[in-house]
């Protein structure tokens, strides 16, 4: 099918489409030029193997195969604006975020491709890995100095597999000084070692190089509707029920400005602030919000239209959620 075909179809119209149908391709679209971007940085580095790259249904490297797939949503602007409206944002939507993504997904390909994990020194500095996947959740150490930061979520704390590739995404972002950068952190010792680690492999083939059948990776034989359904679910099984007492503390007045419409009208606001100090994912905060709007309704809470403090007590409650979401994998506030 022609993108013309589709690109022009409402919401609902287009849901209904399986994705495999939409004849996406990388050749020809603005990835393109992001992705020799990513090999011409690895030839910088003296490296001879450029990973291939194929369209999937997220960001992944497959176990054992040394080839990158790129989320489908990201090769049209159609499909960048319906995963803006399905999940509020689009994973890669910016240059930026997208060779960030892109260079750690390249490590992994490289795991694979040297067989690396295997080196003694390697799990001297990674630790031991194992063909186990990364975690869905961990306890992170926001200020932790033993790890590179990268990609959201300080990733690099919760698998070696995944602590690799971020060390190995910062060692390959141009112009980045990572000595200076990271001067005094522990960290540095693990980016010394891949820079150490790289040079070796300079001008090197790859040792493995198993063949693989595309069609067993890209996952995109469903309708888009479907996909979004599961995409949803992922993210709304963490949302556990949060405290009324809470929200009766904080929604103390006895009449005035419901505290459902005062959260409406802020919404935008509270979910920019606390996404940009937390970074959580918009989708998982926006649930967040909307659970709490819907309580509040239920209880009939009400807040005082002229308290200056009262934005500030909100965020603060709102982010301590959020937070405590991020060390334990539920939104619930400890007393």
């Amino acid at each position: 099918m022609e993108a013309a075909d589709w690109a022009s179809l409402s919401d609902e119209q287009l849901l209904e489409h399986r994705i495999s149908t939409l004849g996406l391709q990388l050749e020809g679209t603005t990835l393109e030029p992001l992705i020799k971007q990513l090999y011409d940085e690895l030839s910088a580095k003296g490296q001879v193997f450029h990973p291939p790259c194929h369209i999937g249904d997220e960001w992944f490297v497959p176990v054992g195969i040394p080839a990158i797939f790129v989320p489908f949503f990201l090769v049209h602007d159609r499909l960048r604006a319906l995963e803006r409206t399905m999940m509020l944002e689009v994973e890669g939507g910016t240059k930026e975020w997208f060779m960030k993504l892109i260079r750690h997904e390249a490590a992994h390909a490289y795991n694979y491709a040297y067989q690396i994990p295997r080196k003694k020194r390697w799990r001297q500095v990674f630790g031991r890995t194992s063909r186990a996947e990364t975690p869905d959740s961990y306890r992170p150490r926001p200020f932790s100095r033993s790890y590179v930061v990268n990609l959201d979520d300080w990733y690099a704390q919760s698998h070696p597999d995944e602590d690799f590739a971020e060390t190995f995404a910062v060692w390959l972002t141009p112009g980045l000084d990572w000595r200076t950068r990271y001067a005094g952190w522990k960290a540095l010792q693990k980016l010394e070692y891949v820079d150490e680690l790289m040079r070796s492999l300079a001008g090197q083939l790859p040792v493995q190089m198993p063949g693989y059948r595309l069609a067993e990776y890209n996952c995109l034989n469903i309708k888009l509707k479907t996909y979004y359904a599961r995409k949803r679910k992922l993210y709304a099984d963490t949302y556990p029920d949060f405290y009324d007492t809470d929200l009766r503390q904080l929604f103390a007045a006895p009449a005035g400005l419901k505290a459902g419409s005062y959260l409406r009208l802020r919404r935008r606001r509270l979910l920019n602030a606390v996404c940009l100090w937390t970074n959580e994912k918009k989708y998982r905060v926006n649930e967040l919000l909307t659970r709490l709007i819907e309580r509040c309704d239920h209880l009939g809470l009400h807040v005082h239209d002229d308290d200056p403090q009262q934005d500030f007590r909100v965020s603060a409650f709102i982010t301590t959620l959020v937070m405590n979401y991020l060390f334990t994998g539920k939104f619930k506030r400890t007393k």
